[in-house]
């Protein structure tokens, strides 16, 4: 089979216009970065703002693997198989960073025959929106640092600054820095760090606001500092709302791309689910919703993360309510999670991949805790066996849950028409949608809710650091936020190595912050960091272009 982005480099690829028409989206709505992928303009939105939603779809997975299972290619999938029975649909995706195409993880195309397209434009600069956030990001930044150069007139205290500069790139060099050495005229010295540019709060905001006016107020109120005397410093203190606006006029705008089989995608935004909430822009999903009767999303890493985020952040925050969540699962995910190193996860082991089982089953109750019908669909690999495909079905049938054999990679929609049907029968069910907890409880008891809910911990431990600064959010009357918690993908636990359904464990939280502008309170866990860094052979030493211009060695 064809690398995937040999495929991409060989598919029809259609003009936007043409895709646009699916949507019923004028031309005069579009504005063009190319011939293959154009912005939506506020005229398009306001236009159909009035239009009956369609059903909206959330795809989650059971916990990764190191090898990736491939989510992404099965919500791709299911669009365009969503398109083959006759579904009018759209899919709203995350867009990728450069810090995973670069590193280990790859991009977040989808794959085999179910991807986005253009595939290197995508996963490369695509329309600038990324580079626009740590833009105004570090707009932030340095007006910060040059308000203290210049004498210092809110009284900040360096030693209490919360802003960090970011890069879209993995480079744990950075992590911690000293800036303004050299001398008077370079600044006034002090620590500081970058973290990557999906965790940075701009990131958040740019997904969860409404349009440019909330934009900018929910920049304002991004806390940046205290002073001397412990009060907090806004954004808008520095005068700086305005301008970060300004460099995102145009990020704000949801991204129209396709499909392999055309099927119309909307690409805006991408934080991680593991640091950051995790999900695309509430625009373009709201916006698909009003443009199709069916929006199939994703969010990030297994539902633990991306989906309790979606959930109980963007959901909330967006007045969303979805119809159905799809469970992405693998046979060699369900076997890494019974104790199979990767290296042998190609050979059959049926006593493994019964004890990783527990993993879905954890899955399966936590998505039917929001109250939502839930479909598997297991993401066939050529090395899974007849015998572990059908221990996955029926042990899904000892949970009362339909699963659907995907075979989108190779297959493409044609390879997920059964998943489509499973789905749509879903979004039929009647089905009472509810969050995992109130907003009005403490910081604290909603930290415990996830944790031995979604988690299933035995209780949670704060370290004194993290103690103090959830008083300190308490007492700036944020108490009643939504709680966004950074941990490991790979476990329900805080403990990367701990895999399968473990028990007994507790959650350690060791950090907390106010993201006051995009709306809920940042939870860091174990050692989870917000600047990855590059492995041992990053996928950069692949990556390659020859003089006709053609890209090679992206995934």
């Amino acid at each position: 089979m064809l690398t995937d982005i040999e495929i991409a480099q060989s598919a029809e690829i259609k003009p936007i216009s043409e895709v646009a028409k699916v949507l019923d989206i004028k031309e005069s709505e579009l504005e063009y970065y190319g011939w293959y992928k154009a912005k939506l303009s506020e005229g398009l939105i306001e236009r159909v703002a009035d239009n009956p939603d369609g059903k909206l779809v959330l795809v989650t997975a059971v916990n990764p693997t190191p090898a990736g299972e491939g989510k992404t290619t099965v919500t791709v999938g299911l669009g365009q198989a969503m398109q083959r029975i006759g579904k009018k649909a759209v899919i709203a995706l995350r867009e990728p960073s450069l810090g995973p195409v670069f590193g280990i993880k790859g991009g977040a195309a989808g794959g085999g025959y179910s991807q986005v397209l253009p595939m290197e434009d995508i996963n490369l600069h695509f329309t600038g929106d990324m580079h626009a956030i740590t833009a105004a990001n570090n707009l932030l930044c340095a007006l910060l640092d040059n308000h203290i150069h210049q004498g210092n007139r809110l009284n900040i205290d360096p030693r209490r600054i919360l802003i960090k500069r970011c890069l879209d790139m993995n480079d744990r060099a950075l992590r911690n820095t000293i800036i303004g050495l050299g001398g008077k005229a370079n600044g006034v010295p002090r620590q500081d760090g970058f973290i990557i540019t999906v965790a940075s709060e701009i990131m958040a905001i740019l997904c969860l606001c409404r349009d440019i006016e909330d934009l900018k107020q929910r920049l304002g109120d991004i806390l940046v500092a205290y002073t001397y005397d412990g009060q907090p410093v806004f954004a808008k203190d520095l005068k700086a709302a305005g301008a970060m606006s300004v460099l995102l006029k145009d990020a704000i705008k949801p991204n129209l791309v396709q499909t392999l089989e055309g099927t119309p995608v909307l690409m805006h935004g991408g934080p991680f689910a593991n640091i950051a909430h995790g999900c695309n822009s509430l625009r373009a999903t709201k916006l698909g919703l009003k443009l199709a009767d069916y929006c199939i999303t994703e969010a990030g890493f297994g539902s633990d993360l991306g989906a309790e985020k979606f959930m109980d952040i963007k959901c909330r925050l967006g007045g969303l309510k979805p119809s159905a969540v799809v469970i992405v699962a693998t046979v060699r995910a369900l076997k890494y999670n019974g104790g199979v190193p990767k290296a042998e996860l190609k050979s059959e082991n049926l006593p493994a991949l019964q004890q990783g089982l527990a993993n879905l089953g954890v899955h399966i109750d936590n998505m039917r805790k929001f109250g939502l019908p839930v479909v598997v669909a297991i993401n066939k690999f050529s090395t899974d066996t007849e015998n572990e495909i059908n221990a996955i079905i029926d042990y899904c049938k000892g949970k009362n849950a339909d699963a659907a054999v995907c075979e989108v990679f190779e297959k493409g929609g044609e390879g997920g028409t059964g998943l489509a049907e499973m789905v749509v029968k879903a979004c039929e069910t009647p089905s009472e949608f509810k969050f995992m907890y109130p907003l009005d409880i403490p910081v604290k008891d909603k930290i415990k809710k996830i944790a031995t809910d979604i988690y299933g911990a035995e209780g949670v431990d704060f370290t004194a650091e993290a103690d103090k600064a959830i008083a300190e959010i308490e007492s700036l009357g944020c108490s009643g936020l939504p709680v966004c918690i950074a941990k490991t993908q790979y476990s329900l636990s805080d403990n990367p190595a701990m895999l399968g359904r473990p028990s007994g464990f507790r959650i350690t939280v060791r950090e907390a912050y106010l993201s006051r502008g995009a709306g809920f309170v940042v939870v860091l866990t174990g050692s989870i960091m917000t600047m990855p860094g590059l492995p041992k052979q990053p996928a950069a030493e692949n990556i390659n272009i020859d003089r006709t211009g053609k890209i090679t060695g992206l995934f």
